[in-house]
């Protein structure tokens, strides 16, 4: 879809609480949940699993999940992403769809550990939106619609429905209900399990032995404002060296483009599951690598969905969930309604299937703290492109103040091997890329720049903002 550029809308603004998201019924779903009495985790769940619904060719409940929560003084990360099987075969090709692309889903059961740890509610109730939209079906949006029409999905869901048509995933509304009243264990146990291993390399075991992790935050300064990414298997890191790179220097157009170059290469070579890459952050090596020369860095495209939620008390939630590319492995497990991820093609970045662990990351959420408190939440969906387009929002942010509605509207690059793609509005400023030695490419395709949501702290009231190049919207009270 064509993006065209045009004077934005305003920020939303709200004095006690807010959600973000990418599709309408998603933000309606989080403020109601905050309206119910629930706080931003309630909201952030809420939400999510309305995504599924809503945007499934991004996200569902076959897939992965990331979160990073402030609770007022400190820092949380929650890691939900799932391994490859423990049997599979180290020397296999790596698949870039299909059954054995399929890694262990992690976000059902990183929701219940999300909402055990930080939720009023209970995760039944946060499903409930989620489970009624599946029920009776949801009208599809423009955006959503148009990626659906154009990468096609499993032939089991039927042709792509068009805009404002209602549609529904078969069975999606019952196994969300079984999870709602049994808990993980419906989807790690039973028939479900049973479903997805019939239909991927996954075996049961694989299955029932899944846990989500809490892990540390990494954190950088970036001109007084401290930017907090999740460790690997996510490319966080990418972020945060791209921040520390530009922070050497003044932010234009072609320090951008550079310093991404030079942060991916190294998250290309160093981000592995487990794996330590705070070395990549140090300042003496930051002064060294802003010297070097960057070289091509080729990223395949991928699908997700990000969210934020703040509420009244000061808890915040960055929150993001992928099935990785369109539907995942175009893969559905019969009877369940569970499009099955594709996380596993991101062995490619290593080279091999690693059994039993996981591959690079895509989705990243992003938070930002001032001075040891709250500035926000902050992500930008779209595959690869998240750590180039988190260092080009940031720096919106915290180099040219703007707020977070024209922090997301602003045109984007995006680094691809030797070319740099350039969205309508940087189209004048090709001159600087190809100064660089880099061929700038002129596109009108708004899909390969991503999407992202953010909510930021100003003063007594919260502004925030969701990306024009998706459905959704912010809105608080």
């Amino acid at each position: 879809m064509p993006f065209r550029f045009s004077p934005g809308r305003p920020p939303a603004v709200a004095a006690e609480a807010m959600v973000a998201t990418s599709q309408p019924l998603a933000t309606r779903a989080g403020l109601r949940a905050l309206e119910r009495g629930g706080n931003a985790a309630d909201a952030a769940l809420a939400a999510t699993a309305v995504l599924c619904v809503a945007e499934p060719m991004s996200t569902g409940i076959g897939g992965d999940a990331f979160a990073i929560v402030w609770d007022g003084e400190r820092l949380h990360g929650l890691d939900a992403a799932g391994p490859a099987p423990a049997s599979a075969d180290p020397d296999a090709p790596v698949e870039q769809q299909g059954p054995r692309s399929v890694n262990v889903p992690g976000a059902v059961a990183g929701w219940a550990a999300f909402a055990e740890r930080f939720g009023r509610l209970g995760l039944d109730a946060c499903l409930a939106d989620a489970i009624d939209a599946a029920e009776r079906g949801v009208a599809i949006t423009p955006v959503t619609a148009e990626r659906w029409a154009r990468d096609g999905g499993p032939a089991e869901l039927g042709p792509p429905p068009r805009v404002g048509e209602v549609f529904r995933i078969p069975d999606l509304d019952l196994t969300l209900r079984r999870i709602a009243e049994e808990g993980p264990d419906a989807f790690y146990r039973g028939d479900v399990a049973r479903a997805i291993a019939g239909a991927s390399w996954l075996e049961e075991d694989d299955l029932a032995a899944y846990a989500p992790r809490w892990v540390e935050p990494l954190l950088l300064d970036y001109r007084g404002v401290t930017v907090c990414e999740l460790p690997p298997p996510g490319q966080g890191v990418a972020a945060l060296e791209g921040l520390g790179l530009l922070g050497l220097g003044d932010p234009t157009l072609a320090a951008q483009v550079e310093c991404v170059r030079l942060a991916l290469e190294d998250a290309f070579a160093h981000v592995r599951d487990g794996a330590d890459v705070s070395f990549l952050l140090e300042p003496e090596r930051l002064a060294a690598r802003r010297r070097d020369a960057g070289a091509p860095v080729t990223e395949p495209a991928g699908g997700t969905v990000y969210l934020c939620a703040v509420d009244g008390d000061g808890l915040a939630v960055s929150f993001i969930q992928s099935l990785y590319h369109s539907f995942g492995s175009g893969v559905v497990a019969p009877g369940t309604g569970v499009a099955l991820h594709s996380r596993g093609a991101c062995f490619a970045v290593g080279g091999h299937v690693e059994p039993g662990r996981r591959p690079y990351h895509t989705i990243i959420p992003g938070m930002l703290l001032r001075d040891g408190r709250l500035l926000g939440p902050f992500g930008v969906m779209g595959g690869f492109i998240q750590a180039q387009a988190h260092v080009q929002l940031v720096s919106a942010l915290v180099d040219d103040g703007l707020d977070p509605q024209a922090a997301l509207d602003r045109s984007r690059f995006r680094v691809d091997g030797r070319s740099v793609l350039l969205e309508e509005g940087l189209w004048e400023r090709a001159g600087e890329v190809e100064a660089l030695g880099l061929e700038p490419v002129l596109s009108r395709d708004s899909h390969e720049f991503g999407g992202g949501q953010a909510i930021l702290v100003e003063g007594d009231v919260l502004v925030g903002g969701s990306d024009p190049r998706k459905d959704g919207y912010a809105a608080g009270f």
